[in-house]
């Protein structure tokens, strides 16, 4: 039997309430251009009402090559598809997609993280993503979009002797496959509450190289509507879908705009600036450097 999904649209961005494999489901084959996946991870987090928790990798990478399988078919010939877990589950993911896509790149998100204060195992700090693409020799890539410093010329300046006539190094190129962006912290302006959002800049670097404005964006577990957010601010539609209300909630406020949902205000959180400590960081202050100073 069907399960009833709730749909909120308005603008060109869709946020269906339901179950992530219900809803892909109904999403039209080969109508997608990108596709953002940053499933629950099996371990142990919670997530409203979820416990992300599966009784063993094998029913874990089951589930996930069910949805996997309706986001290759939602794709559009020349779509791509990102795709997180964690670290242990990776390998499940990468070799079911190598098989059914060409794996464009293996990518590795970099943060720093006090938190991780290991000791007896070196300190997880990265998450794995892969980029996968359903025609190689036909994809969007917007490498001009997505350009960074280059060291080698922009700050040592270093001559290319290679070149039949010698020049400087170029001072921007496309990054490489290890992406250091910040994770979210408390204080920071996007900060919702959410135990595994993702941060802005980390989805706007894979939006702006693999989509164009007008495309359609899927993200089929919307979490704190990041994508669909980013996606929105950078000309794109989008289709969100998460199961849980509290964060469907933030969709509503985040994407479509609304004040309120069953009655209730729709408002972004109060953060205290008052430390477990005690310490209150000064007003004049940006939260990363009141970070770093502590």
């Amino acid at each position: 039997m069907s399960e009833r999904l709730n749909n909120y649209e308005s603008e060109g961005h869709q946020i269906i309430h339901g179950d992530a494999l219900e809803a892909l489901s109904r999403v039209p084959s080969a109508s997608i251009d990108l596709v953002f996946a940053d499933p629950p991870y099996n371990i142990g987090k919670r997530f409203g009402d979820f416990h992300d928790r599966w009784a063993s990798d094998d029913l874990y990478a089951k589930w996930a090559y069910k949805w996997l399988e309706q986001s290759i078919r939602v794709l559009k010939p020349n779509g791509s598809i990102y795709v997180m877990t964690s670290t242990q589950a990776m390998p499940y993911f990468d070799l079911f997609l190598r098989e059914r896509l060409t794996i464009q790149g293996r990518i590795i998100w970099h943060y720093d993280s006090s938190g991780v204060q290991a000791k007896r195992h070196f300190g997880s700090t990265y998450e794995p993503i892969l980029f996968c693409v359903k025609d190689p020799a036909s994809y969007v890539f917007n490498g001009d979009s997505i350009l960074v410093e280059a060291k080698t010329g922009a700050q040592r300046k270093l001559i290319d002797y290679r070149k039949s006539s010698p020049a400087q190094y170029n001072a921007e190129k496309i990054p490489g496959n290890v992406w250091y962006f910040h994770r979210v912290r408390y204080r920071m302006p996007e900060y919702e509450e959410h135990p595994s959002q993702k941060p802005e800049a980390l989805l706007e670097r894979m939006i702006l190289a693999s989509s164009t404005p007008g495309d359609t964006i899927l993200d089929p577990f919307a979490g704190t509507f990041t994508t669909a957010a980013v996606a929105k601010r950078l000309g794109r539609k989008s289709i969100s879908i998460e199961s849980q209300e509290k964060y469907i909630k933030i969709g509503l406020r985040r994407v479509l705009g609304w004040t309120q949902f069953n009655e209730q205000a729709l408002s972004p959180p109060d953060k205290t600036y008052e430390r477990k400590n005690g310490q209150r960081m000064p007003q004049n202050l940006t939260a990363e450097l009141f970070d770093a100073l502590h």
